[in-house]
Order: C-alpha cells, then structure tokens, then sequence
C-alpha cells in the first residue's frame, strides 16, 4: 500500500465525572466489585508467552491490606535475558513494519482502553495504587488514551518533516528505530506513565523490555492484555518482574542496549546512570537516556492572591492521590496579610477531609503505597513534631491497621530552608512558609535556591507585574509553571510534562520531543545527474 496517511485528529479524552446516579458510576463500582471477587494470577509476558515461576508475591491493596488481589510470579536474572533476546528476535520485522500499521495497533489500544477496558484498568488503578475514582480517571483512562492517540499523531508530523531540496536533489530523511533495545523502568504512582514509557518507544519501531513497580503490576497486567488485544506482536513489548539490581547487571552490560525511558526516584537514576557511564564502551551506539525522576513542588502567592483560589490550589495540590505525584505540592510560600485571611478556612478544611478506601466514593484521600512509604512519611510527621521551630497546624495522625492511611497534614515553619521544605517526602504532607509583604522578590530567590529538583510550581497572583517578576526568576525552577493554578494535572497535548535539575532530562512526555528521543535520523541525499568531472570553473585559466 502506497499513500501519505492521515492520522485521525486526536482530542483530549473527555473525563467523566462518576457522579451518583450516573451510568459510569454504576459500571466502575461494579469493576471493582468483580476485582475484589477474584484472586489473580499474573504471569511475565516474554515473546508473547506467559510465564509462571512459582515464586509468587502477593498484591494487596494499600487501602485494606489483608485482602489479596492476587499474586504474581517474580523472575530472575535468565528471565531478564530471555526478554532482551525475545525483543531482538522481534526487531527485524517490527521496525520494518509499515509505520501506518504501526499506528493502527496503538490507535487500536486507545478505543480498546476507552470502551471495554475503561473500567477494568480504572477498577485495578483504584484497588491497586489506592486511587480514589477521579484520579484513577484521569490517570488510567484518560491520559493513557491521550498518550496513544497524541503520539500516533506526533510520530506522523516527525515522519512528515523532511528537510528541502535543491535542483537536481532530492534530499530525505529516514527516522530509523534505535538499534538494539529499550529498557522501560516504570513507576507505581501512574498508570498511564506506566504505559506510555513502553509504548512510546515501541511506537516508534523499538523493541522493549518493560519492569514495572511491584506495586503496580495488578494495573500493569491489564495493560499488557490491552496491548496484546490491540496487536502489539510477540516480543516487541516484554514484562518482567525481577529484581533492580539483577536486572540492571544484565541490561546495563548488554552490547544491543540502547536506551531507558524512565521514571521514578532521583537517586536511582543517578545510579542509573553511573552504569551506563561504566559500561559506555560496551555499547553499539551512545544510549538515549531519558528521566522524569523527583520533585520538591512548590506555590508561591502574592499578596494580591485570592485566599479562595490559594487554598483550592494547596488543597488539590497537595493532597490529591495522598501526594504521591511527581508534580504534587509540597511546599507552599504565603504572606503574612494572605495567611491572616486563609488560616483558619484552610486548616478546617484539611481537617474535614474524608480519608479511607477507594471503593467509598466521598472519600478525598486514600491510602498511600505500601509500608516502607508510609513509614517513612510517619517519620518525617513525628521529626516535626518533636521540633520547636516548627508546628503541626492540621492532620499529624496516621494508622496502618487496616491500611497505610495518612491524614493531610500541614507544618507551619518559620525557616524556609527546614527539613521538610527542602526533602522530597512523597506523601500527605504540605509545609508552608509565611513571608513578609514586602519581601516577595526576596523569597521568590530563596524559593529557587532551597531544592535541588525543578518539576512544576505555581505562582498565584492578581498582579501581572508579580506574575512576570515571578514568571522570571522561577525560570529554572520548573519544567511545568502554572500561574494561578495548582501545579498538578498536566494534560497530553496541552501541557507537555517534565522538569530540569535534579528532575529530569526534561524530555517533555506528551509532545513530539519525546517521540524523537526514541528514534535516530539517517539524512540521504540523492543526485539525479551527478557530476562526471572532478574540476571546478574557478580552475580554469583567463
């Protein structure tokens, strides 16, 4: 088949809202109740088969931690092998594969996700991550969608840029799928970034080894079987379940690794990339390496701020899914005159949230991952307790008897560079400096110089003068600034996402860019009446 192919227009998939009495509802509580019904067996998927060790860890949801969702089979070293050499032998006839057909899998996956597999996947987010029934919406249907429909579409427009040509030339280029394969190593906070760090490279002619997070695997599964459903082939996309380190010593050594598309913790990818740098001369070719890592997200309000719009934003912000984005805010810079008006509503309101399981759809904020988290978030609760020059305004309690729940909590300080304004903590805890009036432009530079990290923030103001001081200074601050918003929630296609310094490589999930990370150009050019004579005119004598 021949022809330039037109990709279906893609739009932002609508959200829908779950409200009572709504069909959606209705079709979610029941996904969730068949979950909870049954006990899962998920297997790896290598070279399109099912594989089943016998050495099994069982899932559990965070919310209501001794009922078992399931269980899955961990690998090991052999299995991290097999799946590099399954994707080999899956290259040759995936990167030749017609782009358009490529695409069709991926649009394919997209309609699969928003009609019979909507509430599957939203039901296992839900019970899986502990995600209440609009973050699991917006994350595991619609953004997902979003991702496959927006990136089918940017990999045409990449296809489709082609350099000019003079007379009796014609010159093109080739947008080859790297050589050798793509390591996906995922997170448990989303579903949809989950999915889209193997899909994204995959999409673009790349075969895939893919290690999820344990605590996401119950998503991660259905996932897998949209993509297979879609037609994605044996071996293209591989999910293993091993261990950080055995899998690293394996695909960090391979001579065919070609790049990582990441996200997770900051150190890890720094280690990451110590490896990869240790082994450089190992390699083919150079490896892409591409990160969305930590972040210590931050709003700034002006004196000129509405106290409504600030609490809203700190309210989402930070506490939606338990803070447990990337993106979350976690430290916030008021001043005094803001804070007089906003203290009491905002701690009342904090403290009035619902807090429990997913499955009760009035509740705000649910569980948080897993033990080690939520141990660690207790821990940084009690540091600020025992701390004189800090004070614990709401929240401040928390139990794992039933599940690992967390209430909100905010700390007062007064030293902007204390502990938990400058550490990224991953949870329910919001730290909030006040400032003097007049010293807006000061703390605007302390802002910017008191974390490593630079993801998203947000400057809330009624001053345009102050939104463009602000706009200025932050530049380096964030890869995502919001003015007069909360610094969550980027949309596919809108807000391309992705941050700088200790952040990321700011490779921008959700836009063309990132598509071009997976992909390495070849430029041909061709000579339609080359020349037969090696002199040029200027040789000639006068």
């Amino acid at each position: 088949m021949n022809g330039f192919f037109k990709i279906p227009a893609p739009i932002n998939e609508p959200i829908y809202p779950y409200a009572p009495g709504t069909t959606e509802r209705k079709l979610l509580k029941a996904a969730l109740v068949e979950a909870r019904s049954k006990t899962l067996d998920i297997p790896m998927y290598i070279n399109g088969q099912e594989v089943r060790t016998g050495n099994t860890t069982d899932l559990n949801p965070p919310h209501d931690r001794h009922h078992k969702l399931g269980h899955f089979h961990r690998g090991n070293a052999t299995h991290v092998q097999q799946a590099i050499d399954a994707a080999l032998a899956a290259k040759a006839d995936w990167e030749n594969m017609p782009w358009e057909q490529r695409a069709a899998i991926f649009l394919k996956a997209a309609e699969l996700l928003a009609g019979p597999y909507r509430y599957k996947l939203n039901a296992a987010t839900m019970l899986g991550q502990s995600k209440n029934a609009f973050q699991a919406e917006i994350d595991a249907a619609c953004e997902m969608i979003d991702f496959l429909r927006f990136n089918v579409a940017f990999m045409s427009e990449i296809y489709n840029d082609q350099p000019i040509s003079s007379k009796g030339i014609w010159n093109r280029i080739e947008y080859r799928p790297l050589e050798g394969f793509v390591f996906a190593l995922t997170p448990f906070n989303f579903t949809a970034i989950a999915g889209n760090l193997p899909a994204s490279a995959a999409m673009m002619g790349n075969v895939v080894v893919w290690k999820p997070a344990f605590t996401q695997i119950y998503a991660a599964n259905v996932l897998m079987e949209i993509f297979i459903e879609a037609g994605v082939p044996a071996g293209v996309i591989n999910l293993v379940y091993t261990s950080g380190p055995e899998t690293g010593d394996i695909i960090f050594k391979h001579p065919d690794f070609a790049g990582i598309h990441f996200t997770g913790s900051t150190g890890v990818f720094q280690n990451v990339w110590k490896q990869i740098g240790e082994n450089i001369a190992t390699y083919k070719s150079y490896p892409r390496i591409v990160g969305e890592t930590g972040g210590k997200d931050y709003i700034i309000a002006h004196p000129s701020a509405n106290a409504d719009v600030v609490r809203t934003a700190i309210v989402r912000g930070a506490f939606e899914f338990q803070g447990q984005k990337c993106s979350a805010a976690s430290r916030v810079y008021l001043p005094k005159s803001l804070w007089a008006k906003l203290e009491n509503d905002l701690v009342t309101e904090v403290n009035n949230i619902k807090v429990g399981p997913v499955e009760d759809f009035t509740n705000f904020v649910n569980a948080v991952i897993d033990e080690k988290a939520f141990d660690k978030i207790a821990s940084y609760i009690d540091q600020a307790k025992a701390d004189p020059n800090v004070k614990v305004i709401a929240g401040g309690t928390y139990d794992k008897t039933k599940g690992y729940f967390i209430r909100p909590t905010i700390i007062l300080t007064q030293n902007p560079n204390s502990i938990t304004m400058c550490e990224e903590i991953f949870g329910p805890v919001l730290t909030i400096y006040i400032y003097d009036d007049e010293k807006f432009e000061e703390t605007l530079h302390i802002l910017d110089q008191t974390s490593p990290y630079a993801l998203t923030g947000a400057v809330i103001s009624q001053d345009r003068y102050a939104i463009e001081l602000a706009t200025k200074i932050l530049r380096h601050s964030a890869g995502n600034f919001y003015i007069n918003d909360k610094p969550t929630g980027a949309v596919v296609g809108q807000q391309p996402f992705g941050g700088g310094r200790a952040s990321g490589t700011n490779d921008k999930a959700g836009a063309k860019v990132n598509l071009l990370r997976w992909c390495s150009m070849r430029t041909l050019k061709e000579t339609f009446t080359p020349p037969t004579d090696y002199t040029y005119p200027n040789f000639s004598e006068e």
